[in-house]
């Protein structure tokens, strides 16, 4: 299967829409399907790429550390 064959098969999977998009209809499932899997390839491809998304890293030194409750 080449790399067509296989964005075409996404495409076509997605393009059945969920019960929620079904809802409220679609006028082209095709190219519905072809921008969300094109935003979901992006959004895999750069972390960065979701809007007010933010990702922060951290180890456990550099948390702030438990406050005791008091007695």
């Amino acid at each position: 299967m080449t790399h067509e064959q296989s964005d075409q098969d996404r495409v076509e999977s997605r393009a059945h829409l969920l019960p929620e998009e079904a809802a409220v209809g679609s006028d082209d499932p095709q190219a519905q399907a072809e921008a969300i899997l094109a935003e979901s390839d992006l959004r895999e491809a750069d972390q960065g790429a979701a809007p007010d998304t933010v990702l922060e890293h951290r180890t456990s030194e550099e948390t702030v550390p438990p406050v005791e409750p008091p007695d």
